[in-house]
């Protein structure tokens, strides 16, 4: 199997797709086609190691053995065992099987498990001469996923998710998956050139983020992945990948990271959190109330995610902090917002309708991504916050 070429699916927050398409692109990766929260892409056992160190906005990486229509269990018992699956799985190896469905005919997700289970042992029965697995060795997760009556099979070559970066021990009582926090990044087009303040930080995971990017530190570098301990793909090439991942850090970066909460615990953690990642040295977290935000840099990026107010009783509080944010952000016309909340009538609160929204997925929470531009800085032009 050396040089095999993948069918390769990387699955994303909705709304972060077309982002998610950059990312796999600019890494080199051909035929990449966009669908509703994933990516289909293809490359080698190299290209496995490549998407998983180095996307940041991908919750995962999965491969796609196969995919065909099924509206009977029949059909689907047909189609997983018609798989090649033997390409894929060792005899020893552990493969759980989980099912998704959609909007189809098959819903039983317990039925589809077991019947898809069922099929792939009957083909590598017959073809390791073996009537039972042991299923002791290395673990191919496997994901049956029916939407519309198509099924997509796919093994997790990631493990855990992807925004699991290995740095954020503790966190505060709302967290942002560090996968959408890169995301807003790109989104927001933001540039290690551009000064960044989040002034209601939490755990510090959207500075990290910036601050990883600005360092080129790939996000998958300081955790391990399923597919390490397949031996198709071996362990001499992560090691290789991780040795280049390593060189290719910049330590000598110009950048304005800062981070401001009025929480004194969460500041500390953030401290905490950027030091694990490798970026202590260029970020800056400090105790402040977003409604004392200072700057004395003419232009940047505001970017921060701050209390939806999910609960009745905290709407008014929530509402007086977006008038808050506001009045505060009025000050400076030429640094760009970017704030994401679930509050639906978020603009109304802070008092200004932005240039543009995108609606996110933050977990199960629908938000939308408020977008308020600021003036264009002068080309040459670079200030920094004190």
């Amino acid at each position: 199997m050396v040089d095999m070429n993948y069918k390769l699916v990387a699955t994303t927050v909705f709304g972060l797709e077309a982002i998610a398409a950059y990312e796999i692109k600019a890494l080199g990766f051909e035929n990449v086609a966009v669908e509703n929260g994933r990516v289909f892409f293809e490359g080698t056992e190299e290209g496995i190691v490549k998407a998983n160190l180095w996307l940041r906005c991908v919750e995962r990486v999965f491969v796609c053995v196969g995919s065909f229509k099924a509206t009977s269990f029949e059909a689907l018992f047909d189609g997983v065992n018609a798989l090649p699956w033997e390409l894929y799985i060792p005899e020893k190896a552990t493969f759980p099987v989980n099912a998704k469905s959609v909007k189809s005919k098959l819903f039983s997700l317990s039925d589809i498990q077991k019947i898809s289970k069922k099929a792939i042992v009957k083909r590598l029965s017959s073809l390791y001469g073996v009537s039972w697995f042991e299923e002791t060795g290395e673990t191919y997760a496997l994901t049956i996923a029916l939407l519309n009556d198509n099924v997509t099979v796919m093994i997790d070559t990631s493990g855990e998710g992807l925004h699991r970066r290995g740095y954020r021990e503790r966190g505060n009582d709302a967290p942002m998956k560090e996968t959408l926090a890169a995301g807003l990044l790109q989104v927001a087009r933001w540039q290690p050139k551009i000064p960044l303040i989040d002034p209601m930080c939490g755990s510090g995971t959207i500075v990290i983020e910036a601050a990883m990017i600005a360092k080129n530190i790939a996000p998958g570098l300081n955790r391990n992945f399923a597919s390490e301990a397949w031996p198709k793909i071996g362990k001499e090439l992560w090691k290789a990948e991780r040795m280049k991942a390593y060189s290719a850090i910049r330590q000598e970066v110009d950048v304005s990271l800062y981070g401001y909460d009025i929480d004194s615990k969460s500041i500390a953690i953030a401290r905490e959190n950027a030091e694990l990642a490798g970026v202590d040295d260029i970020v800056s977290f400090s105790v402040r109330a977003v409604q004392s935000f200072e700057t004395e840099a003419r232009y940047g990026y505001v970017l921060c995610n701050p209390p939806y107010g999910e609960r009745l009783s905290e709407a008014k509080a929530v509402e007086k902090l977006y008038a808050d944010m506001g009045k505060v952000f009025k000050r400076f016309p030429t640094w760009s917002k970017y704030i994401i909340t679930a509050y639906e009538n978020f603009e109304t609160a802070y008092g200004m309708k932005a240039n543009k929204n995108r609606k996110l997925y933050n977990g199960r929470i629908k938000t939308y991504f408020y977008q308020f531009y600021g003036e264009k800085p002068p080309k040459n032009g670079r200030s920094k916050p004190v």
